[in-house]
């Protein structure tokens, strides 16, 4: 039999269909393969996590994000820690300023360049300042004359201000030796610490708007003793003054260090005082109180050994105080 031909319309319909379906297969097929290969990806894992937990009722728990952390300290500490990296604090010191120029450089960067003793006391504290009150623990102790007789310093610098106590001492022995041009820089947040408003001693000290006074009272207290030429504060915490004065290149060649008494805040100030000493062949001294002290409880006399032992250094005891003579600090 003889085959009959397609009409030619069927013909070119068909043609049509055919290669619509064709530019419509690629995208599909793409699609299957996609979620081909996803189902095996997951098919897999499951069958691999099966496997592991076959014996268990229950999948592992969760590892602590504490194990995680000391699993990456242990890893950096094995690989690169070295036993001076916790007495590295960083900053590097600029160019030594000198003596005579140090009032004025601390005068132009904390307060921009106007003595914060002008037109004090202000009056919204007047009426709650006593015209002297200068209250310290072991700010009278031998060491001080024994250490201003024998370094002679030309800026001294005390970290832990609290009142003033020592520092006006220490003013009076510079004058007494004839040191008329020495700069005793101050630094203290002048906050005290929580709950100090309730030690015996300090139950009458007033606070407005929750400041409890503790600057205005160290500055009236300057202000009695006509040392306002001879003292120069930061009212900032230890470490945050500490920095800029090495930034700036303030250095000192007698460093009182008497602020936090734990470990860690002692540790610290150590270290950075230890960079300000003023540079040069004659070195210098760092001492501080609460070696042999109740408060200490053992946080100063573990900083101190410490810093000690790091630096092949003896540590000298004056009473209460520890001392460290460092000669040739270059």
């Amino acid at each position: 039999m003889k085959h009959e031909s397609s009409p030619p319309l069927l013909h070119h319909h068909l043609r049509y269909s055919s290669r619509r379906i064709s530019s419509l297969a690629k995208p599909v097929v793409y699609f299957l393969c996609l979620l081909l290969a996803y189902s095996l990806g997951y098919l897999s894992s499951s069958t691999r996590n099966n496997n592991n937990n076959i014996n268990n009722d229950k999948l592992p728990p969760a590892v602590h994000v504490n194990a995680v952390v000391c699993r990456t300290a242990n890893t950096v500490i094995s690989s690169g820690f070295t036993e001076a990296d916790h007495n590295n604090f960083g900053a590097v010191c600029g160019e030594a300023v000198p003596p005579q120029d140090v009032r004025s450089k601390i005068m132009e960067r904390v307060f921009k360049g106007t003595s914060p003793w002008e037109n004090f006391p202000p009056p919204h504290v007047d009426n709650f300042l006593r015209k002297k009150w200068v209250k310290g623990w072991g700010s009278k102790g031998a060491v001080f004359e024994n250490l201003i007789r024998r370094v002679r310093p030309k800026t001294i610098i005390e970290v832990g201000t609290f009142l003033g106590a020592s520092a006006l001492h220490m003013v009076d022995l510079t004058r007494k030796l004839g040191l008329d041009d020495t700069q005793i820089i101050c630094i203290d947040d002048f906050r005290g610490w929580p709950g100090f408003s309730d030690h015996p001693r300090m139950k009458d000290m007033k606070m407005v708007n929750g400041d409890v006074l503790l600057m205005y009272q160290f500055m009236q207290n300057v202000v009695q003793a006509n040392a306002t030429e001879s003292v120069v504060y930061m009212p900032f915490s230890s470490g945050s003054a500490l920095e800029k004065l090495c930034e700036w290149g303030v250095f000192g060649e007698l460093i009182e260090v008497d602020a936090g008494h734990d470990f860690h805040s002692a540790w610290s100030d150590i270290n950075r005082a230890f960079k300000l000493l003023k540079p040069g062949s004659e070195g210098g001294v760092i001492f501080g109180h609460d070696y042999f002290t109740a408060a200490d409880n053992r946080g100063v006399r573990r900083a101190v050994n410490l810093f000690a032992r790091v630096y092949n250094l003896t540590v000298q005891i004056d009473g209460q105080h520890w001392v460290f003579h460092i000669a040739n600090r270059l």
